[in-house]
């Protein structure tokens, strides 16, 4: 509830295929090749060629509807959404709408330590538009058309969202989700994952929908929260003011932190939806459905749930490794290279998640490999080096050492007692100064002998077994 009224917001969530080619065409979807690169004659509408769907994009919209519950039907047919705009070359974008691929499904997401399952309506394949390049300072625009026609699904949630948190979780869950398929990036910066957010609000206790405004422009996180918060506020202030709120789509723009009207929010009958007349309905087999729910990996949510209840990791940081699928593959590495699970997920989120930051590297980026870090940690966990030291043979190995020349040079841990007790002697001789403070009940000059020792051993002792001697030998010295 904010300021009386609730808010009620639906997405479209719309996700880049990760195919080699485009929806109806050959052409490349790779991103970044100079404008207008990746083009033919299908994907430019030139007059006498006809598309051809990838087959591909059906077995990828197959898979996410078996991940997400969805009901998969056997027939369904492509349409021609009709509009007019110079990155959409055919005059029409090649969708779904009556009879679409996926309907009905849920995602569900954790906020706050609540589980809300998001109702979905449908999720349907359609074609991506071209790319408008506007340069201001020459009054010139210009199309780039790489990007007309390759493959999307577009996934529509009912309006069950409450806030622009529930948003956010929903929309992290769903690049989650279709990473963790291998059928999406989920790269916001590059378009392959994009929402368009319907906002409005009622008083609270009504039941009944207030007028909704559509926003666009929405590539990162941080945007779509911004962007949320700030119409919901508009919405409150307009209808405070008298007015009524107008159905339109609205730009986010993000210098000025504020929304901007666009135009009018078409409706369905705007857009003269009719089944293409060059493409046969869609016909799905019982075994390809079968075919693709037995291929479906193990989905973050799942994973989740097993890195707590069977590896024993806590909440927090199964969340965190399991938010990122590469990051999570990596850990899964390590686990399977024989390392303490805790020991790994302390490792993988520390040292090398901090490293990486600090060098603005992703985990795929990493220099350590999954089985040399589990080497250090078998090393750790066998008592054969200290934390320290394995610290320093971690960023000789992110700095491109072998894994056991770094071992090496660091060497074992010293676990001899007798050799440490002998050392421990022979520091509290040198100290007897300190030796009285500590008797006298100052024992917090502990941290001094302990350090003392660590650096007369070059780091090799093993911390636990220094204090424990230390203490011991104190004590006697107490009673002499």
């Amino acid at each position: 509830m904010i300021r009386g009224y609730e808010p009620v917001i639906g997405l479209e969530v719309h996700c880049q295929l990760s195919t080699q080619s485009k929806l109806f065409c050959g052409c490349s979807t790779e991103f970044g090749v100079p404008p207008n690169h990746s083009t033919c004659p299908v994907c430019l509408a030139l007059p006498g060629v006809l598309p051809v769907l990838n087959e591909q994009v059906l077995r990828y919209a197959i898979r996410v509807g078996a991940a997400l519950g969805c009901r998969i039907r056997t027939t369904s047919r492509f349409a021609r959404k009709n509009y007019f705009y110079p990155d959409l070359p055919k005059g029409y974008q090649i969708s779904q709408f009556d009879e679409p691929i996926l309907e009905g499904g849920e995602v569900v997401i954790d906020l706050d330590g609540q589980t809300k399952s998001i109702p979905l309506t449908r999720i349907h394949i359609e074609e991506d538009a071209g790319k408008s390049i506007h340069l201001g300072d020459r009054n010139e625009s210009h199309v780039d058309y790489n990007r007309t026609g390759i493959p999307l699904i577009e996934i529509v949630s009912e309006p069950a969202l409450a806030s622009s948190n529930e948003v956010v979780a929903y929309l992290k869950e769903i690049r989650n989700i279709v990473r963790y398929l291998n059928i999406c990036d989920g790269h916001m910066e590059q378009g392959s994952f994009r929402c368009d957010a319907n906002v409005s609000v009622r008083p609270v206790g009504q039941t009944e929908l207030g007028t909704r405004a559509e926003l666009k422009n929405l590539n990162s996180f941080n945007f779509v929260k911004r962007a949320v918060d700030y119409e919901i506020e508009r919405q409150i202030d307009v209808i405070e003011s008298g007015e009524a709120v107008v159905q339109e789509t609205r730009l986010w723009d993000e210098r000025a932190n504020r929304s901007r009207s666009m135009r009018g929010k078409e409706e369905a009958h705007d857009y003269r939806y009719f089944p293409d007349p060059d493409l046969l309905p869609i016909q799905v087999s019982d075994a390809l459905i079968q075919s693709e729910k037995e291929s479906l990996p193990e989905l973050p949510r799942a994973r989740r749930e097993r890195y707590v209840g069977v590896l024993e990791l806590t909440q927090y940081d199964a969340d965190v490794l399991t938010g990122d699928k590469s990051l999570s593959d990596f850990f899964e590495a390590v686990c399977r290279e024989g390392a303490s699970p805790k020991l790994a997920a302390n490792w993988v989120q520390g040292e090398l998640l901090g490293r990486l930051n600090a060098d603005g590297k992703s985990i795929e980026q990493t220099p350590v490999a999954a089985e040399d870090l589990a080497i250090v940690l078998a090393r750790i966990h066998a008592g054969r080096i200290s934390g320290k030291q394995a610290k320093k043979v971690f960023q000789s190995v992110y700095d491109g050492m072998d894994v056991h020349a770094a071992l090496d040079v660091v060497g074992e841990q010293l676990t001899d007692s007798s050799a440490v007790v002998t050392i421990i002697n022979q520091i509290l001789d040198s100290h007897p100064g300190e030796v009285s403070t500590y008797l006298s009940g100052k024992t917090k000059v502990l941290g001094f002998f302990v350090g003392q020792v660590m650096g007369a051993t070059q780091g090799k002792a093993n911390p636990a077994m220094v204090n424990e001697h230390l203490r011991e030998q104190l004590e006697e010295r107490r009673s002499t």
